[in-house]
Parts: structure tokens; C-alpha cells; sequence
């Protein structure tokens, strides 16, 4: 059986191919009612120009990609949030978008959430975030994009620094994506929030994470939580928090960082002094990592809110 990443189909499309009688004779009413709206767009004159403009590039997108349009992006005029999350695009609908948030001055957030985006859809947005400057609020979550259509996104975000938050929780991220994500991290000065969580992150991954988590100088807000961080990766991102010196709120919670992980953040609470929120729920920590743990509390001042159950 095929996933949802290996084949994209279009449902109204399947719908137009088998359709007889009075189907058809629906279909082509709705194609002649687009047309007309088409043309309506073309002849209203200059009051929302620009709004006019993108909404007929967004139709001939969805024509040159074989997908129905979404209606309410043609209702989106001057508007600051895109909300499109759960709407089936796929790699088509995300190309035929593209044509518009490219060039689009008014959206600053974008959620395609659970969109079946996979590494093709995340290329083709990539384009969109090396070239557009006033989005800086994007949710990719739900989307399987994998490590490759991850390494696409990082480089886009690389060379535009107006991006403050990015959403990847579930996308199948494993320790392949955490070379692209240090990089990230590394070149990235703008990016305020990531959200990681409900990904594959492996102790692999938690090595590699770590010295970028160190070198990072922007980040603020961090959710690893559920992936697989343990073992010597526990401890080496847990060194990475030590030398950081920008980040406020960290979720690793339902990991496995046990006690050795317990301790390495204890050792890190001794010397860091600007994190705020630590959630480490759900990690297997006994009471002698508790015990641990509180050592660095000892010294720790900036701490606020400490979350540890097990």
C-alpha cells in the first residue's frame, strides 16, 4: 500500500473524471461560474488592485497545476493570517500557492498544517521563504516532509532572517534531519521559536543538536518533547543548554534522558543563567536523577517553573 506521499490525488479531480448527466452538467457550471469570476476580477478596476491581481495569479496557478482553488484565499484580500491547515493541498496545491505568498504583502502567519505537503510540497514552499519578507510565522506540522523537504526549509530560512517562529512537530524528522537543523540553528539569528516535537529524534541526534544548541544565539523557545533523546545524546545536548545563553523556555519532556541525562541538566542549571520554564515530564528519572537535578537547582537563580514526574 502506497502512503499518502507516494501518490497525490486531487478528489474533485477524480470527482470531474467520472462524472455523467447532471454531474457534469454541474461541473461545467462551476467551471463557467470560476471563468466568469475570473474575468469579474480582471474588469473591476483599480479599487484593491493588488488584491485583484493576486487572486487571478492564484487561478491561473490552480489551472497550470491541474487543482481547485481555495475559496477562502480568494476571499483573503489585505488579511495577516493564512489559516489552510487540514485542507488536503499536497504538492500541487502548495505549488499553485505559491504563486501568490511569493509575492504577497500582507501575510505574516502561515498554517498548512496536516496538508500532505511531503518533501515535494516543502521545496516548492522553500521557494516562497527565500523570497518573501514579511512572513514570519509558519506552521509546517503534520506534513511528512521528511529530511529532505527539512533541508529545503532550513536553507530558505538561512538566507531570510524575518522568520521568528517555525512549527515542524510531527514530520517524521529522524537523526538525518538533525545535520540540516544544527545548520539551522547555527546560521539563524532570527529564529525566536521551534517547535520539534512528535518527531524521530534519536540519541544521534541529540549529539549533533547539542554543541548547535551551545553556538545558537537567537533562539529563545525550544520543544523537543516526544522524540527519542537518551544516552550520550541526552547529555550532550544537555552541555549545549550549559554554554547557551539566549534560551527561556525548554520542553524535553517524554524523552529518556533517565538519570545520567537528570544529572548532565543539573550540571547545566549550575552554570546557565537565563533559562526560565524547564519541562522534563516523563523521562524516566528515579529519585537519585531528582536528587541530581536539584543539585544545579541549588545554585540555579533565573529558573522559574521546573516540571519533573516520571
Amino acid at each position: 500500500m502506497k502512503g499518502p506521499c507516494e501518490v497525490q490525488k486531487n478528489e474533485d479531480q477524480e470527482g470531474e473524471a467520472a462524472a455523467t448527466g447532471p454531474q457534469a452538467e454541474t461541473l461545467e457550471a462551476k467551471r463557467s461560474c470560476t471563468a466568469d469570476s475570473h474575468s469579474a476580477l480582471e474588469a473591476e478596476g483599480t479599487h484593491g488592485f493588488g488584491e485583484r491581481v493576486m487572486a487571478t495569479l492564484y487561478l491561473e496557478s490552480c489551472r497550470a497545476n491541474s487543482v481547485v482553488p481555495v475559496s477562502c484565499l480568494l476571499r483573503q484580500e489585505s488579511a495577516s493570517e493564512l489559516n489552510l491547515r487540514h485542507r488536503g493541498l499536497g504538492p500541487q496545491g502548495v505549488r499553485a500557492l505559491a504563486s501568490v505568498l511569493t509575492s504577497n504583502p500582507y501575510i505574516k502567519c502561515l498554517d498548512l498544517r496536516d496538508n500532505g505537503l511531503c518533501g515535494a510540497g516543502a521545496e516548492a514552499l522553500a521557494d516562497v521563504l527565500r523570497k518573501n519578507s514579511i512572513i514570519s510565522d509558519v506552521d509546517l506540522s503534520e506534513n511528512q516532509i521528511g529530511a529532505a523537504g527539512l533541508q529545503a526549509i532550513c536553507t530558505a530560512l538561512a538566507l531570510n532572517p524575518t522568520v521568528e517562529k517555525m512549527q515542524l512537530q510531527g514530520n517524521r524528522l529522524e537523526e538525518q534531519a538533525a545535520q540540516h537543523l544544527s545548520a539551522l540553528l547555527l546560521h539563524h539569528r532570527g529564529l525566536k521559536s521551534l517547535d520539534l516535537s512528535y518527531n524521530q529524534l534519536n540519541d544521534l541526534a541529540g549529539e549533533i543538536l547539542g554543541p548547535a544548541v551551545a553556538e545558537n544565539t537567537g533562539l529563545t523557545e525550544l520543544n523537543l518533547s516526544w522524540n527519542h533523546l537518551r544516552g550520550l545524546g541526552a547529555t550532550a545536548f544537555a552541555r549545549g543548554l550549559e554554554a547557551n545563553i539566549f534560551l527561556k523556555v525548554l520542553d524535553i519532556s517524554h524523552n529518556g534522558f533517565g538519570d545520567s541525562g537528570a544529572s548532565a541538566i543539573g550540571d547545566a542549571l549550575r552554570v546557565n543563567n537565563v533559562l526560565e520554564e524547564l519541562n522534563m515530564r516523563n523521562n524516566r528519572i528515579s529519585v537519585s536523577g531528582a536528587l541530581k537535578l536539584g543539585l544545579g537547582l541549588q545554585v540555579n537563580q533565573t529558573l522559574r517553573i521546573l516540571i519533573v514526574c516520571w
